[in-house]
């Protein structure tokens, strides 16, 4: 681990070097490339050069303890060089967790999708709370959230809804929650008091630019149409809809909620570049098990990742087997506590793997 930290020092060394160049200071775009690395960097190489400092002080009080003959200067020095160590310690630690690589997405916007699953009414039900509980969260944690695409059930509840949510640090928080949700509770047009179970399939991918997925034109069919369902006295009236097909994938996205075909055509493309932009990370999982053993779980849409139980308060994620028995608040957006726990495990397990290979 200190000689690749010795490296991560020269980094920083070279990178200040080079952003005091005319070259690089004449060049906004590569400037602020530069200046991101430094700022990934800088905290680790502070904590080292902290480490190295207290190692050196752990060191002289060490020396003093051996040649110290005055019993009250003995302890002294003894009582220092607990207090160092204890601090070395810590600071160790520090620098393995900082030395963890981290996902470059974990600073993205988020793509969040809800799709009602097996159970029919119920679970187009379920999909509205889970859409409610993620807003309501999103807001606690200052993001922003803005509807791409909505289909409504016919009773209440969505079939499936497509959102963008925005803010520094809504991937880190959201990526978990990809896969199959499951939910067991009365529904409300049961007569006779049955527990019945649902489930809908949540999607997180992270919105990217145009310089991390490269689409070409000629590779792209695009309709537009007349929109649909609620939605003003727009809808019916023009072609404001539009539906993007990536002809060498067959992956479809769509987007009518916006009144312009423009803004539609727009937040489709957004959506395109997200899903070819995380089938080619889920294709480079595929081919690296060692990269899937760092993760909480696939995050793989069809795996069973959280059951909701209504009857019992109870909120269980399978990936860490964490049960929480606060359901109602979970459901109302109080997700600190599931998010933290998985943010835990996938720290964790980046860690021990780090540590193997160190």
């Amino acid at each position: 681990m200190f000689e690749k930290l010795e490296a991560v020092v020269d980094r920083l060394d070279e990178l200040d070097a080079a952003l005091s160049t005319p070259e690089i200071a004449t060049n906004p775009r590569k400037s602020m490339e530069l200046m991101r690395e430094r700022g990934s960097i800088e905290e680790t190489v502070k904590t080292y050069k902290r480490y190295k400092s207290t190692n050196e002080e752990l060191g002289e009080a060490r020396e003093l303890l051996r040649e110290e003959s005055d019993p009250e200067m003995k302890a002294m020095a003894r009582e220092e060089v607990t207090t160092l160590e204890a601090q070395i310690a810590e600071l160790e630690e520090t620098l393995r967790d900082l030395m963890v690589p981290r996902d470059p997405r974990d600073k993205c916007n988020v793509i969040l999708e809800v799709r009602a699953g097996t159970g029919g009414e119920e679970a187009a039900l379920f999909a509205g709370d889970l859409l409610r509980m993620y807003s309501r969260y999103a807001e606690t944690k200052g993001l922003k959230l803005e509807q791409i695409s909505i289909s409504e059930a016919a009773q209440g509840g969505v079939k499936e809804v497509v959102v963008l949510v925005k803010g520094n640090g809504a991937f880190s928080l959201l990526k978990h929650e990809s896969g199959t949700h499951r939910v067991q509770r009365v529904p409300v047009t049961e007569s006779q008091g049955r527990i019945h179970t649902s489930a809908c399939t949540v999607a997180v991918l992270a919105e990217v630019g145009d310089v991390d997925i490269k689409i070409n034109p000629a590779d792209l069919r695009i309709d537009t149409y007349r929109a649909s369902g609620a939605g003003g006295q727009h809808v019916n009236r023009t072609d404001s809809a539009v539906r993007i097909t990536h002809l060498p994938t067959g992956v479809v996205v769509q987007c009518q909620d916006e009144r312009s075909q423009h803004k539609n055509r727009d937040r489709a493309m957004t959506l395109l570049r997200a899903k070819l932009y995380d089938a080619e990370q889920q294709k480079r999982h595929n081919e690296q098990a060692a990269d899937r053993r760092a993760q909480v779980g696939s995050g793989d849409r069809s795996e069973r990742i959280r059951t909701y139980n209504f009857p019992q308060n109870r909120v269980t994620d399978h990936r860490i087997d964490l049960t929480l028995y606060s359901l109602d608040h979970v459901i109302a957006g109080a997700l600190d506590p599931v998010v933290q726990a998985l943010q835990s495990a996938e720290r964790a397990a980046r860690l021990a793997a780090t540590s193997t290979a160190m």
